[in-house]
């Protein structure tokens, strides 16, 4: 795989992934390659650095005779962003709150019963134990016999970031 960083017609840069340089040949012939910004087929490749690795050895640096010096090619500059890209818009952001909003809500009005939340949710159901908000532990197969025996239960939502 090989990645090219791109130049439309109208000075947008954007990178893309091919198999191979022919791939990228056989696209831009085909008008495959196309701007993300603006839609324009006229797209060229841009000049790039290449990505070298870093080898583990060493070698002794040698003495050599100082280059003739070459004007370098002028780079076009690529705009910094004005403000850092947020991973998530504002949409997710407020689900987010919401779902922990709900999840501190549950938690803070119901009694956590641990292992013990299937048993008891059953007892609730069947009038051996008073009504009662609880949330605890449960396996995914004593929620489904629960579920079965059509006594309500709903999974305490979690969030990605709760759990790093």
């Amino acid at each position: 795989m090989i990645l090219y960083r791109l130049c439309c017609a109208r000075d947008h840069d954007f990178e893309s992934w091919f198999r191979d340089s022919t791939a990228y040949d056989d696209q831009k012939a085909r008008g495959l390659v196309t701007c993300p910004a603006c839609g324009s087929a006229e797209v060229d490749k841009a000049i790039m650095a290449p990505a070298l690795g870093r080898g583990t050895r060493k070698f002794a640096a040698e003495p050599t005779e100082p280059a003739a010096e070459t004007p370098a090619a002028p780079v076009p500059a690529v705009p910094a962003p004005a403000q850092p890209v947020a991973l998530m818009g504002e949409a997710e952001q407020k689900l987010r709150a919401m779902v922990r909003a709900l999840r501190e809500h549950v938690v803070a009005h119901s009694d956590y019963v641990g292992d013990e939340f299937a048993t008891l949710a059953r007892r609730m159901h069947e009038g051996e134990e008073e009504q009662r908000p609880i949330h605890g532990e449960a396996s995914p197969a004593e929620v489904r016999a629960l579920i079965e025996d059509e006594i309500e239960v709903l999974p305490l939502p979690v969030l990605p970031d709760e759990r790093n």
